[in-house]
C-alpha cells in the first residue's frame, strides 16, 4: 500500500476510533477492495488495529491506541497547517493529503487548522527586485487572518504620509519575496505592501470575511490588474525563435510569439507601460532584435543608440 494512505488510514481511525472499509474508502477516494487491503495491510505490518465483525462491527486502533500526528496541540496543528497551505496551493497531491489531514483533526482544530492552511499564498513570479528579508510583521498579520481579528494599520503610500485604517485581514501573499496583505476595507477589497505598513495593531475585534472567499482565487486578479496596468504598450518585434524563451523572461505574460518563419525568425508582440520601457529592455539586445512598430519604440532605441555611441565611441 501506499505509505500516505497508510497515514490518512490511521488518522481517520484515530479521528473516528471505528471505520468501515466503505468509510475508508469514501474518505480516500479509493474503491472498497483496496480499502480492505489497505486495512489488513496495517495489521499484517504490526500496527495494532483490529477488525470486529457483524452489526455495528468496523477496524478499530487497539486500546484506543494513538497517533503522534493527532495528538498535536492547537499552536502544534496550526503550525504544521501554516506550513502546509502554500505548498497546498502549488500541488493536486499536497492539496488531497491538506483535505484528509484536515479531516482527521480532532473537530475542535479544524476551523482554525484550515483558516491557517488558506491565510497564505506563495507566488513565486517577480515582478522586477528581489526583497529576500522577510518583513517583521509577517507573523503578526498571519495571526490576525488566522485567528479572524481586524487590525490597525498605519500605512504610508509610494507617495503619501502614513494613514491609519481598520481593516478585515483575509489573507497574505509571498510574492517573490515582496509580501503583501489582502484585506476588507470600507471601501471594498484593497492590497497593502506589507513593506510600507509603518505599523500594525491586532484588535478585538472580529474579522469579516466574506463567505466563498477564496485568496488564490483574489490574488489572480490583482495580479491580472497589475499585469493589465504594466503591459498598456505593445510592440511588435522580430527575432530568432530560438531566443523567444528568453524574450519572454523579460516581459513575462506581456510577450506573444507567433510561429517561425522560413528565415528561423518569429514575430513576437510584447507588452510594457510605456515606449521608453520596452526600448530599454530591447536595448540589450542590440541588432538581434527588431522592432516593426510602433514608432516611438523605435525612436526611443535610436535615442538610447545615439547616448551611448555618443558616450561610448
Amino acid at each position: 500500500m501506499r505509505a500516505d494512505r497508510l497515514v490518512a488510514v490511521l488518522l481517520l481511525m484515530q479521528a473516528r476510533g471505528r471505520v468501515t472499509a466503505a468509510q475508508v474508502a469514501a474518505e480516500l477516494e479509493v474503491s472498497v477492495a483496496t480499502a480492505r487491503r489497505d486495512l489488513e495491510a496495517l495489521s499484517t505490518a504490526g500496527i495494532p488495529v483490529y477488525p470486529q465483525a457483524g452489526r455495528g462491527g468496523g477496524w478499530s486502533l487497539l486500546g484506543g491506541a494513538r497517533t503522534d500526528l493527532t495528538g498535536l496541540s492547537a499552536p502544534e496543528a496550526r503550525a504544521l497547517f501554516l506550513l502546509l497551505g502554500p505548498a497546498a496551493a502549488a500541488a493536486p497531491e499536497a492539496r488531497s493529503a491538506l483535505r484528509k489531514l484536515t479531516r482527521a483533526l480532532p473537530e475542535v482544530f479544524r476551523a482554525e487548522a484550515a483558516a491557517a492552511a488558506d491565510s497564505v499564498v506563495v507566488d513565486p513570479t517577480g515582478w522586477g527586485g528581489r526583497d529576500d528579508d522577510r518583513p517583521p510583521l509577517v507573523e503578526l498579520l498571519q495571526t490576525a487572518v488566522v485567528r479572524r481579528r481586524r487590525v490597525r494599520l498605519r500605512y504610508a503610500g509610494r507617495t503619501r504620509e502614513p494613514t491609519e485604517r481598520l481593516v478585515d485581514p483575509w489573507g497574505l501573499v509571498d510574492k517573490d519575496g515582496t509580501w503583501y496583505l489582502i484585506a476588507g476595507t470600507d471601501a471594498g477589497q484593497r492590497t497593502f505592501r506589507i513593506d510600507r505598513v509603518v505599523d500594525a495593531e491586532v484588535t478585538d475585534l472580529v474579522a469579516d470575511r466574506p463567505d466563498g472567499f477564496a485568496l488564490a482565487r483574489a490574488w489572480e486578479q490583482v495580479v491580472d490588474e497589475v499585469e493589465a496596468r504594466r503591459g498598456r504598450l505593445t510592440a511588435t518585434v522580430v527575432i530568432e525563435t530560438r531566443f523567444v524563451p528568453i524574450l519572454r523572461t523579460h516581459f513575462g505574460r506581456h510577450c506573444d510569439a507567433g510561429p517561425a518563419g522560413a528565415d528561423g525568425r518569429s514575430q513576437v508582440r510584447v507588452g510594457a507601460p510605456t515606449a521608453l520601457d520596452i526600448a530599454r529592455t530591447l536595448a540589450g539586445w542590440g541588432a538581434a532584435v527588431e522592432v516593426l512598430d510602433p514608432p516611438e519604440v523605435r525612436a526611443e532605441l535610436a535615442r538610447i543608440g545615439t547616448e551611448l555611441a555618443a558616450r561610448y565611441a
